[in-house]
């Protein structure tokens, strides 16, 4: 029996289209894709409606961007086959319940979100006072919700944004999940369970709800996953029941926490496309060589036979991303005695990432010469994602009131 409810088993991520990828991206977030896909149902989106937020006056790199992005996924190994790879904007559900969600959100849900002050600051050459802006946040949950998906891998800077749209399901069930005789109609529910499962499940509610035990609550979510004498409704029903609130239209999501990208910029600065310290994924072998022949190295460094200290050298942090125990000792002891030069310590970085990079830019090119075939991987996964996210709206608008 899995101890995972079926909405904690899917993913959704998404980027935002605003230029090339790099090993920021690679190493940050694409390697964990390409491992999620194997181990959850995976949806992952071009953000173009996010990118929009902060790209509205030019927008045009976001359309030159977003196939680009979509053929360098498919390049570091994200397969159209184990998750589903689609546009935002073309999946319209995000906007109508982006709109429907924000009848209910308070407006001080959004101010409060710390990146909004945040990007506001480090962004304050764009004129960023927008509602779209403001409201990114809630359009994040909408991406969320409308999958219902259960788990987001985010870092540590994204985390608020997960417990936002925690709170926007939760404000939501409690607003439109109290249908009438909802009591009555959960305990008709449990009875059709079975006399041994229906004993069980009450054994296990009263435990989570008179005693807080989590693993309590983990089992009797499992326990209505295997339910088969139940209807979906039944089961939405039993999952609110559960927690002693009304039915779940919304699940909440968990936020998958995910390591920090330790690729470093060219400069030591975190890889960014803004500050101009990136090495895009589909790189020149000639043109990466020589970015990072002429990084800064540590600046006591002045001659070559000064001695340097591997901590205070740019350098050094691509060698902990690339280099093996034998070659950072070898840095070690050459920089610190004067033993090699800066160029020699480069070396091994400028081999080890053009090595890395060379299948992705050979599988990448085999997608640029078929865009055909890029575009029918979008097509199928934007219908997939459509199928899905319209079963969520059908529910919505129905306890809304807003359909028959």
């Amino acid at each position: 029996m899995s101890l995972v409810p079926t909405q904690h088993q899917r993913v959704l991520s998404g980027m935002r289209p605003t230029g090339p990828l790099h090993l920021g991206h690679y190493h940050g977030v694409l390697k964990n894709w390409v491992k999620l896909q194997h181990e959850y149902e995976c949806f992952f989106f071009v953000a173009d409606w996010h990118a929009l937020t902060t790209h509205y006056e030019d927008p045009r790199i976001i359309a030159d961007s977003t196939q680009d992005m979509v053929i360098d996924w498919l390049a570091t190994g994200v397969s159209p086959g184990a998750s589903k790879i689609f546009i935002q904007s073309r999946v319209p559900e995000h906007a109508e319940l982006h709109l429907l969600l924000s009848m209910i959100t308070p407006l001080g849900w959004l101010e409060r979100v710390p990146t909004y002050k945040d990007q506001q600051a480090e962004l304050k050459e764009k004129d960023l006072a927008t509602y779209g802006f403001l409201g990114y946040p809630l359009l994040q949950s909408a991406d969320i919700l409308v999958y219902k998906a259960g788990q987001v891998p985010v870092g540590d800077d994204q985390v608020a944004h997960v417990e936002l749209t925690r709170e926007v399901a939760r404000r939501f069930n409690h607003i439109y999940g109290r249908e009438p005789g909802f009591e009555e109609k959960a305990e008709a529910a449990v009875k059709k369970m079975g006399k041994k499962d229906a004993k069980l499940y009450r054994d296990l509610r009263k435990r989570y709800t008179e005693q807080g035990d989590q693993q309590a609550l983990d089992v009797a979510q499992a326990l209505l996953e295997n339910q088969q004498n139940i209807s979906l409704g039944d089961r939405e029903r039993l999952f609110g029941f559960l927690e002693g609130s009304g039915k779940i239209i919304l699940p909440e999501p968990q936020a998958l926490l995910t390591p920090a990208s330790k690729m470093p910029g060219l400069d030591g600065r975190k890889m960014s496309k803004s500050y101009r310290n990136a090495i895009s994924l589909r790189e020149d072998p000639d043109e990466i060589a020589k970015k990072l022949r002429t990084m800064p190295t540590d600046t006591n460094r002045v001659r070559r036979t000064d001695p340097g200290d591997p901590k205070l050298c740019p350098v050094w942090k691509l060698h902990e991303v690339y280099s093996d125990d034998a070659t950072k000792k070898w840095v070690k002891q050459g920089c610190t005695t004067a033993g090699i030069g800066c160029v020699d310590c480069k070396q091994p970085i400028i081999d080890a990432v053009i090595a890395e990079l060379k299948p992705i830019r050979e599988r990448a090119k085999d997608y640029i010469d078929d865009p055909s075939a890029v575009q029918a991987i979008i097509d199928e996964g934007c219908e997939a994602a459509r199928d899905v996210a319209r079963d969520t709206l059908d529910e919505v608008r129905k306890v809304m009131c807003l359909s028959r």
